[in-house]
């Protein structure tokens, strides 16, 4: 995996949370996974085609989904619903969408398949990888990470 693909995708989410949300975006140790990986309670996947293929998996806790979701809408939300799971669901997103047009101006053509919802402590979920990067990522409001499986076709 090279690392325009982690970079383009650590700028989108940069520039979307600082834009959208007003938080600024600490990431930690990347870390190498093999084949699964354990998630998080608010989990969304989405998948890349094109040039490259694979995944990304966004995934948070629960209580960062809420606060998230606080931000966007305004509104005190107190449980992983549907309304709460699809404004997650479109904030990853617009995330990849951006990550892509990134990978778009370093002459990859990408596209994004619409977001898959995985909601649950501490599920496994198989990215058709042997290699998966973790970025854990912290800002005022929480934790979560991005776990990128993504190859050049």
């Amino acid at each position: 995996m090279k690392a325009n693909y982690i970079d383009s995708i650590l700028i989108a989410t940069d520039e979307v949370l600082e834009n959208m949300l007003q938080l600024k975006v600490n990431q930690g140790e990347i870390e190498t996974k093999e084949d699964t990986i354990s998630t998080k309670k608010a989990n969304i996947s989405i998948s890349v085609t094109g040039d490259l293929k694979g995944s990304i998996l966004f995934s948070f806790t629960e209580d960062m989904a809420l606060e998230i979701v606080k931000k966007m809408s305004g509104m005190e939300m107190d449980e992983l619903d549907k309304f709460v799971m699809s404004a997650i669901g479109e904030l990853a997103n617009i995330i990849s969408g951006k990550a892509m047009t990134n990978l778009h101006d370093g002459d990859y053509t990408c596209d994004i398949a619409p977001p898959q919802v995985i909601i649950g402590t501490d599920q496994t979920i198989s990215m058709g990888s042997k290699k998966i990067l973790s970025v854990p990522l912290n800002t005022e409001i929480g934790e979560f990470e991005i776990n990128i499986s993504i190859t050049r076709v």
